[in-house]
């Protein structure tokens, strides 16, 4: 379609004839993302509040559609890029933050970890110069005091603010330690998510959360117990990523539930649906 034919397509939106309104908004939303800014320069134009509405709420759904398409993509793919993953996640709150400028945080925190390493470093050394970077120089901590906000699992709000919950701060210290050739992985653990440093028969554990504590197996053995649950694999063996990126938009659900915005809750579940089985529709 040319851009006349769309803006013509677009001024039908509020026709008085419910059938024709009905008619354009399906073919508006078969055309996909590629017509949002024609349909945000026509948001600007009009002083019509209803049609506004009706603009957001087409907006929101073809980007709401794209994403769930890019994620079951991700997942196809491999899953092997974690901040893709992540960032896909922050789209859902922020589409219009581009994965260029969370790369470009990662990278300067990067530079600033791997100034501070020595060559033949022991483990826990390393451990504890990556928590001096990133805990003290830079001050990231635990956001104790919003700790349902939305924002916590948005990666970008945390790398400005500084302030994220268990899965957003180990994403960050993984993806750092990863890229210094530090063997960490995310664990799955329930009611928090932490690290494990894991290489040829040693392994220990990292709790970002908590300033990148370093923790033992038996650590592991007691919180278990303290939760009345098993000792399973899961608990102390490396995740995926696909498996960070579904607790990812776990947590996000669960915020928008404490937040009492069922609708939205409603819609992560469904981004989450799409990772999780192969034929559930987005």
């Amino acid at each position: 379609m040319t851009k006349g034919e769309i803006k013509a397509l677009i001024s039908l939106l509020d026709d008085s004839d419910y059938e024709v309104a009905l008619h354009v908004e399906k073919q508006i939303e078969e055309l996909g993302e590629g017509i949002i800014p024609f349909l945000e320069e026509e948001w600007e134009e009009t002083l019509n509040s209803d049609l506004q509405k009706k603009i957001e709420d087409l907006i929101h759904n073809l980007q709401y559609d794209g994403l769930g398409r890019r994620l079951r993509e991700w997942k196809d793919k491999g899953a092997h890029d974690l901040i893709e993953g992540m960032y896909l996640v922050n789209s859902y709150l922020y589409p219009d933050v581009d994965l260029a400028s969370i790369s470009k945080a990662l990278d300067q925190l990067y530079f600033d970890a791997w100034t501070q390493m020595k060559d033949e470093m022991h483990p826990y050394d390393q451990v504890k110069t990556l928590n001096n970077v990133l805990f003290r120089e830079k001050r990231f901590s635990a956001n104790t005091k919003n700790f349902h906000s939305p924002a916590n699992s948005m990666l970008h709000l945390v790398l400005e603010s500084k302030r994220g919950n268990p899965l957003t701060l180990c994403v960050i210290y993984l993806t750092l330690a990863q890229r210094l050739k530090m063997p960490v992985y995310g664990v799955n653990l329930p009611n928090l998510f932490i690290l494990t440093y894991k290489l040829d028969g040693m392994q220990f554990y990292i709790n970002v959360y908590n300033k990148g504590l370093i923790l033992s197996k038996a650590d592991i053995d007691n919180y278990i117990l303290q939760l009345n649950l098993n000792p399973i694999d899961i608990f102390y063996e490396p995740c995926a990523n696909l498996d960070i990126v579904k607790r990812a938009l776990r947590n996000l659900a669960f915020s928008f539930e404490k937040m009492d915005d069922p609708e939205k809750a409603t819609e992560v579940n469904k981004l989450l649906d799409a990772l999780t089985d192969e034929d559930m529709p987005i």
